[in-house]
């Protein structure tokens, strides 16, 4: 008895897995670049020095929000969208699989 219960609940465990993988959505104004955090509020995209809007937000690779200063020095494959003022208002930084 205890074994069945255990296999229908190993069951409905594996079948729900796939649930919980998600693509995270872009935008379709969305660009690809490489960029490098410096100080707040410079980065450099692409080898560019540009400049994050002052409500701008970087989520990382588990969706969650990183302060631009905590990612300083380090080089990485990003999405990013513009603001009308040219500033990077938005950065995502990409898994590899959503970097390939």
């Amino acid at each position: 008895m205890w074994a069945r219960r255990f296999l229908i609940c190993l069951l409905l465990t594996v079948t729900a897995l796939p649930a919980l993988a998600f693509e995270r959505p872009f935008p379709a104004t969305a660009k690809r670049g490489a960029m490098t955090p410096g100080y707040y509020p410079e980065i450099t995209m692409d080898g560019k020095t540009r400049r994050l809007s002052p409500g701008a937000r970087i989520w990382n690779q588990n969706n969650t929000i990183d302060m631009p200063t905590a990612l300083r020095g380090s080089d990485m494959v990003v999405n990013y969208t513009e603001n009308s003022a040219g500033e990077i208002d938005n950065v995502w930084i990409l898994t590899a699989d959503e970097a390939s």
